[in-house]
């Protein structure tokens, strides 16, 4: 996996400020309560500027629950990986480098949103998709020849398919952030995580 060049960062920085702009600004006044031009003051940039990232607020708003800001840490983890780990677990240790508590918050928080804002549904499954689209190029750039033809289609599936309930509250899967109180009932998601994880290797 190649490492990003100058102008790859700077114009990430870009896409994340504008995103970051637009998610605060869903939490504080709702998805009907701002325009793009609020966005972009915000954020310190032009409309012209948004229009070359996002379409509308809602991508943005989107973008911002799922983008990963930890490129770098991802790419040296990748260049550190035992060519013999299984494609499994190295998935397993990509979901505990990038699924963090903060992360995993701002998801749930935009699936919160989306059922106050219908609208916002159509970009929460493009950018989920994009999560999983990552992940399966690099398993596919790990597996090097080594597994049948669609296993990593398969297992990355099966996988962000498994994270789905921990955001629309499905499950009752509690984060480091929460009390011991609100997690009495609750399995941690590190447990969860495990579980799902075990059930995958023994084939269920």
């Amino acid at each position: 996996m190649k490492k990003y060049s100058l102008r790859d960062m700077k114009r990430e920085a870009t896409a994340n400020a504008l995103a970051d702009a637009a998610f605060a600004l869903a939490q504080e006044r709702g998805l009907d309560g701002f325009v793009v031009e609020d966005i972009v003051q915000q954020a310190g940039y032009s409309r012209r500027t948004f229009a070359n990232y996002y379409s509308c607020k809602e991508e943005a708003v989107a973008a911002a629950a799922v983008n990963f800001k930890g490129a770098d840490e991802v790419i040296q983890w990748i260049e550190a990986l035992d060519e013999e780990m299984s494609l499994l677990d190295s998935l397993y240790q990509l979901m505990k480098l990038q699924l963090t508590a903060e992360h995993i918050r701002k998801l749930r928080q935009l699936v919160s949103l989306s059922k106050q804002y219908p609208t916002l549904e159509p970009y929460i499954l493009s950018a989920f998709y994009g999560l999983q689209k990552n992940a399966l190029e690099m398993l596919n750039e790990l597996s090097r020849g080594r597994y049948p033809e669609g296993y990593t289609h398969l297992l990355t599936g099966a996988v962000y398919g498994a994270v789905m309930p921990l955001l629309d509250g499905s499950l009752n899967v509690h984060l480091p952030e929460h009390s011991t109180a609100e997690a009495a009932d609750a399995v941690t998601f590190d447990q969860y995580l495990d579980t799902m994880f075990n059930c995958l290797r023994s084939g269920f």
